[in-house]
């Protein structure tokens, strides 16, 4: 038999023999994998350095020729730098992409040999602050700096009284998302020379400059309001000057050049075989009916975008809605049969879902889980039909300890709140929001927690640049929401993925799911409501049932 018949064979044999895709299967995302320019960077370098000649005089820029895998030994001048910098911004030579920092190595090594006494870290970096929290990794890099109120003579006068966190992010992987405003924005006139494709845009709650240098993508972000600035909310408007003033103090500050890799094509997600024998969910994108902003629909996302660990430490636990279940307050939407007394019956205006003035209420604490991704908030959400949505999703933990005043409300801090992965924290103290940072050889990604207490996350050392394990205990369930109570009792965790238009959220649902089934060691079944029964047809002229 010919040798093609043979293949023919084997290939209709293997499809026969290897089970189709199950409809509820979920799948690992697709990621880009971008190629530095690396000698690029070095004339970039050169370039910066060229007026301090003691600073130039440090450095090798020895040409050798190229090959197809840049060693990283072959760029002298880069290894050189590290070293320089390496002190200041530990594990710098880590980012297998060019560093930009708003840092002036040229300058401090000329301080440094004209015997200057004065070496403030501030001095080299156009007045910001020491790096809060700086982390290179397989991935690229990430790094947080903040200014201060005053600071630099040329800056405008702000009514925002607090330092302003600047965050820079550059990554050798691009997660493959939806996003109808991919590469929107404004271009900035007055950066224009110096950086031709830079484009500004305000976008979930952030003002952000992506752009992109030794092909590499760049994006400087700062957390801001597009409205009015106020004393204790910083309006983007007040932001943008400060992201300024740090991209034009950008230079390279080092990295090692790594071999090219390839794309990172999707996969079906690992799951358990053994099915639960109770935990049950309804699919991605299954909002409660009438909670979408707008009345838009949920977003059904199957992509479980990392393997964590479930972020509540014990189960059981319960994903669903706050605002639009028993005891919540329909987002400000407005309830009919509304009295705040324990156990009345009321509903949400926008649907007939009944609910209980009842905290504890077991719809609350019992399966199924439902998404509330695209619920409605006043955040932006660009996976969401309107651009508007939750942003994450909320989780209640084992169960709801009433208080013993006689009040609706479940006792907080009780279950402990762990770290997903292996990563680095990123909050400023009092802030309500934990980011654990995930840099990996596949993975460049960032989960955030919301509502746990932030005096408790202040006195337990739950801040910038701290280093976790995974399962690690990092805070407890809790009901913070600008004041303790101001919510209910339960987590919100997110996810967000590195995109050319910096941080976006995506939906974590199905990957809570996963990390779920991994915890409690069964596969879930997607919840399929029971059949509704139909009315028995009378025989109108007899009375009886109709044959």
């Amino acid at each position: 038999m010919p040798g093609c018949c043979f293949l023919f064979l084997a290939l209709a044999w293997l499809a026969l023999a290897t089970p189709p895709a199950r409809a509820d299967e979920f799948r690992t995302p697709s990621i880009s994998v971008v190629r530095p320019d690396w000698p690029a960077a070095v004339n970039q370098f050169r370039a910066e350095i060229a007026a301090q000649p003691l600073a130039g005089n440090h450095f090798s820029f020895t040409t050798e020729r190229r090959t197809r895998a840049l060693r990283p030994r072959r760029i002298t001048a880069i290894a050189q730098l590290n070293a320089v910098t390496s002190p200041i911004f530990s594990g710098i030579a880590q980012s297998p992409v060019p560093v930009l920092l708003p840092f002036d190595t040229a300058q401090l090594i000329a301080d440094r040999h004209s015997g200057l006494s004065d070496l403030q870290i501030p001095r080299y970096q156009a007045g910001f602050r020491e790096a809060s929290m700086f982390d290179a990794g397989p991935a690229g890099y990430d790094a947080v700096f903040a200014l201060d109120r005053g600071v630099g003579d040329d800056m405008p006068s702000r009514m925002f009284t607090k330092p302003v966190d600047v965050q820079i992010t550059a990554s050798l992987l691009l997660y493959d998302i939806t996003d109808p405003r991919a590469g929107k924005g404004e271009p900035v006139k007055a950066l224009a020379a110096q950086f031709p494709d830079l484009r500004r845009v305000i976008r979930e709650g952030y003002v952000r400059y992506a752009f992109t240098r030794f092909g590499v993508p760049y994006v400087v972000s700062i957390q801001c309001h597009d409205g009015r600035a106020r004393r204790k909310r910083l309006a983007c408007r007040e932001a943008s000057p400060i992201a300024e003033r740090f991209l034009k103090a950008l230079r390279v500050a080092g990295g090692t050049p790594r071999k090219s890799r390839f794309n990172i094509a999707p996969d079906i997600s690992e799951r358990p075989q053994a099915f639960s024998p109770d935990f049950t969910y309804r699919p991605p994108g299954e909002i409660i009916a009438g909670s979408g902003y707008r009345g838009q629909p949920g977003h059904p996302d199957f992509t479980v975008y990392a393997q964590i660990r479930f972020p509540i430490e014990q189960a059981p636990a319960f994903a669903n809605s706050q605002s639009f279940m028993n005891w919540g307050d329909c987002y400000r939407t407005g309830r009919l049969g509304w009295r705040p007394t324990k156990g009345d019956d009321y509903r949400c205006k926008r649907n007939d879902k009944p609910l209980v003035f009842d905290e504890s209420a077991g719809g609350n604490y019992s399966y199924p889980w439902q998404d509330n991704f695209c619920e409605t908030r006043d955040f932006e959400v660009g996976q969401c039909a309107n651009g508007m949505g939750h942003q994450g999703q909320d989780i209640r933990p084992s169960a709801c300890h009433l208080r013993n005043d006689g009040a609706d409300r479940c006792l907080p801090d009780i279950y402990p709140v762990v770290a997903v992965r292996d990563g680095v924290l990123i909050r400023t103290p009092t802030q309500q929001a934990v980011f654990l940072l995930v840099n990996s050889r596949n993975e460049h990604i960032r989960f955030r927690y919301i509502h746990m207490n932030p005096a408790r996350l202040d006195a337990d050392g739950v801040v910038h640049g701290r280093r976790v394990a995974e399962s690690e205990r990092i805070g407890v369930v809790s009901n913070f929401q600008d004041y303790p109570g101001g919510t209910s009792t339960h987590l919100h965790f997110d996810v967000q993925v590195f995109t050319r238009d910096g941080w976006l959220w995506v939906n974590p649902y199905a990957t809570l799911i996963s990390a779920y089934e991994r915890l409690t060691g069964g596969r879930g079944r997607e919840y399929a409501p029971p059949p509704a029964t139909p009315p028995a047809i009378a025989d109108t002229a007899a009375g009886q049932p109709a044959d």
